[in-house]
């Protein structure tokens, strides 16, 4: 998000605790808008934070076309039968083929304070594997995030995330020498305010993976993007 501080933009994240779940599935909360002091809700998702575009410096981030429901359930984009989960490995670089994204992965945790690590702003944009998600490749939903961009920076290394399209490949290699593919099911953007905690982060009982961004208009009253864009992806039995 930004902060406009004297007529000037000033880039700054909203904090996001996570409950007190194991350690192999925590789930982010969420802190209502932008200079809300108050508000933690437990087990909202992921959200409200990542980066303002300034169209000054850079053209609007695209957004998906593909699924904007509002889905609250919980639910699986099953990957086929075939597929066998893989044991836990850090993962260490994301490729993108289609939006021409090459990532090495930064490991996020949680503050002190208890609120989620996000990626930090640099030129060199990178995304983040939340590490209380499975690792991609094993039974999950493997959780990796990144800025849409920046009014320093410009562009992030999910900028063009909303292009994406239903049977894209992502690709990510692990620290155990194996590079696990998976192909997109789905591209969905939400409200921040109905974001579907149980879809995007619920159990699935198959390998998957999220992509997460801040997305939709930029609300200057509350100094942040009004959506958030998910990609849903599943593992596919391409394992290298």
């Amino acid at each position: 998000m930004i902060r406009r501080i004297g007529g000037r933009r000033r880039d700054s994240q909203v904090p996001v605790a996570a409950d007190h779940a194991p350690t192999t599935s925590r789930r982010p909360s969420l802190l209502l808008g932008a200079g809300t002091a108050a508000a933690l809700v437990v087990g909202v998702g992921l959200l409200g934070w990542g980066l303002s575009h300034n169209s000054s410096a850079s053209p609007t981030p695209p957004s998906p076309v593909t699924d904007t429901r509002q889905d609250t359930s919980p639910h699986s984009d099953a990957a086929s039968p075939t597929v066998h989960a893989l044991s836990a490995s850090v993962p260490t670089t994301l490729d993108i083929p289609a939006i021409k994204v090459h990532s090495r992965l930064l490991t996020l945790g949680l503050n002190s304070d208890h609120t989620v690590q996000v990626p930090p702003l640099s030129r060199d944009s990178r995304a983040g594997w939340y590490r209380y998600s499975p690792s991609p490749g094993q039974t999950g939903p493997a959780v990796i995030l990144g800025h849409v961009d920046s009014a320093r920076y410009g562009p992030g290394v999910f900028f063009r995330l909303g292009a994406l399209r239903t049977g894209d490949a992502v690709r990510v290699a692990r620290s155990d020498g194996s590079t696990v593919t998976f192909r997109i099911t789905r591209v969905a953007e939400y409200r921040k305010s109905a974001f579907p905690t149980k879809s995007v982060y619920g159990p699935v009982n198959s390998p998957e993976l999220r992509l997460i961004t801040c997305g939709g208009r930029f609300d200057p009253s509350q100094r942040s993007y009004v959506d958030n864009i998910v990609v849903y992806a599943s593992m596919t039995g391409e394992v290298r």
